[in-house]
């Protein structure tokens, strides 16, 4: 059994999940005059739904709420926030996906009240239904069971954030690993296979902030650092 329940996203999964939202958009009747991509989830998302609906002008903004891999922070912030006169015009949220829901909330709400959008919808790859706090406009794909979906755009970060976290638990019985055994491991908590390159550097990162000391050909914990 997964200590953490997650699911490995390829670049066709993403191509294919944004056309089919960008055709339930089309199918609405909904024409926005802007997209607004939430950094840092939306942007590749965005940028297809501009594509799929040949619409030219692209915005973005950083509202953030998850910090790290499957770990959320107390509330969601908007990080550099900035204003601009959207008066009139009517605009398209783009993000990932809708967990809790509240940094898209967060962003909705600041576009509203500090860019003066006539209107603005909520558009997302994924809904987790049971967790969120709200239904958007559009979505691709209802999941009813939380998932960690590990984005091709986020390869690196989430498997050195995932093996750190395995570390910090598994580190506490077994202090010395092979490279081998750090796969094996990543594999039983986790089971995706995320390929072998993005495994190598995401021991290097551990390597390289000291969580990881190589000796003797292999690894040994440590996590006094921290």
């Amino acid at each position: 059994m997964a200590k953490l329940k997650t699911r490995l996203v390829t670049w066709d999964d993403v191509v294919s999940w944004s056309r089919g939202l960008a055709g339930k958009i089309r199918e609405s009747s909904y024409r926005p005059d802007v997209v607004v991509a939430v950094a840092r989830g939306g942007f590749v998302p965005a940028r297809l739904i501009c594509d799929f609906l040949l619409i030219d002008n692209l915005l973005s903004i950083q509202s953030q709420h998850w910090t790290e891999a499957a770990k959320a922070e107390d509330r969601a912030v908007i990080k550099f926030p900035y204003k601009i006169d959207l008066s009139g015009r009517k605009v398209l949220l783009v993000d990932d996906i809708v967990d809790t829901g509240e940094s898209l909330a967060l962003a909705r709400n600041y576009i509203y009240n500090n860019w003066s959008a006539e209107e603005v919808r909520i558009a997302v790859l994924q809904w987790i239904s049971p967790v969120a706090k709200f239904k958007p406009d559009y979505y691709f794909m209802e999941v009813k069971e939380w998932v960690w979906f590990q984005y091709p755009w986020t390869r690196l970060e989430d498997t050195y954030q995932l093996l750190k976290r395995l570390l910090k638990e598994e580190g506490k019985y077994k202090k010395e690993w092979s490279f081998e055994d750090l796969v094996n491991k990543f594999l039983e908590w986790y089971e995706i296979d995320v390929g072998k390159e993005y495994f190598k550097e995401a021991v290097d990162v551990l390597v390289r902030k000291g969580i990881l000391k190589p000796e003797g050909g292999k690894y040994i914990v440590n996590f006094t650092g921290e």
